[in-house]
């Protein structure tokens, strides 16, 4: 089975309120959108489709040549993002995932759990649920008497259905990355129907659900195993939330892989850093960029790591260390900013 993975870039996330696309903003080290291209690269035959829109250049400066990009002249909603990349897929691959760009927590291997499911299972679509709070804007996973999905109600419209309380009491909620079968998709996908929205008409991706359901075709919800991962961040306050949660991630990981936080709340390490066994980190640190930290040392607290190269038994304290290397032993003294690359680089104790 060959796999293609297009990710819905074009939106412009006015709730930021800032001059910056939504999917650039940073969360855990790098571009939110940058999370989901890695994720997208390490299960997708082809590179990963980027749908963008008119005369954007912010995703294009950062992805270059790994990516492919198609353009979505008008936002006319999520089905007709995905419409956009039928030129270039169509006939070209047996599955193709969509998901957004604002998903910096989706693990390659949750993508990966939703291709194996469609390939063994043959369903038209197989997509990601999570369980979550009846008060979420979420769109809810409607199942038949049969257990299979039927539906994905939108929060909204679920409002002005009958039996809008037992809609909005529905808890597995749709977190927005399908799976579908490629050749079903692209024959059916431009027979969505329209929707009115409050800036006007919409093709919603969520309505393929119901066409696949109605077809009497098979549609399996998979529900994630970890809720971070279908956290998006569409507001300021949201983006702090996703924040939190890579922390949490990323501490879990090494706490578990022998490394000592002292405090994990107050300890804020990037994806791309390593950190030897039997090193202490102490409050209000930050390991940034691609640190690289050996065994036995004891950093912080109030210490900056960012792009070093820190050897063995190095004791950081107070300081600023920035594209610099660390031998064995080394010990920077409190208050001071080390920024030059060193062989041989020890401060006085």
């Amino acid at each position: 089975m060959t796999i293609a993975v297009v990710i819905l870039a074009a939106g412009q996330g006015t709730r930021m309120k800032s001059k910056i696309q939504k999917i650039l903003h940073v969360v855990g080290g790098k571009p939110m959108v940058q999370h989901v291209f890695e994720a997208a690269t390490a299960v997708a035959d082809l590179p990963p489709v980027l749908v963008v829109g008119p005369g954007e250049e912010g995703v294009r400066r950062l992805f270059g040549a790994r990516a492919v990009y198609v353009e979505q002249p008008a936002q006319l909603g999520t089905g007709h993002a995905a419409m956009m990349a039928a030129p270039i897929l169509r006939g070209q691959v047996d599955q193709v995932i969509v998901t957004y760009g604002d998903m910096p927590l989706l693990r390659a291997r949750t993508l990966a759990q939703l291709a194996a499911a469609q390939a063994a299972g043959g369903a038209a679509v197989v997509m990601l649920s999570v369980l979550g709070d009846p008060a979420s804007s979420f769109g809810r996973v409607v199942r038949g008497a049969d257990g299979r999905v039927a539906e994905i109600v939108e929060a909204a419209e679920a409002r002005r259905r009958p039996h809008t309380a037992e809609l909005l009491a529905i808890r597995e909620l749709n977190a927005g990355v399908y799976c579908f079968d490629g050749a079903w998709l692209w024959d059916q996908i431009e027979t969505l129907p329209v929707r009115q929205a409050r800036s006007g008409p919409e093709y919603y991706l969520t309505d393929m659900i119901g066409l696949a359901a109605g077809q009497g075709r098979v549609v399996e919800a998979i529900v994630a195993e970890d809720a971070d991962e279908c956290l998006g961040a569409g507001t300021r306050a949201e983006l702090a939330v996703v924040e939190k949660a890579f922390r949490r991630r990323a501490n879990a990981y090494w706490l578990d892989h022998g490394v000592t936080l002292v405090d994990p709340e107050s300890a804020y390490i990037d994806p791309d850093v390593t950190i030897g066994q039997d090193t202490i980190i102490w409050p209000n640190t930050y390991l940034q960029g691609r640190t690289q930290v050996g065994d036995d040392c004891v950093l912080g607290p109030n210490a900056i790591l960012r792009d070093a190269r820190v050897g063995n038994g190095c004791h950081i304290v107070q300081a600023v260390v920035e594209q610099a290397t660390l031998p064995d032993g080394a010990r920077v003294q409190p208050f001071t900013i080390t920024s030059e690359v060193s062989d041989d680089y020890r401060l006085p104790t």
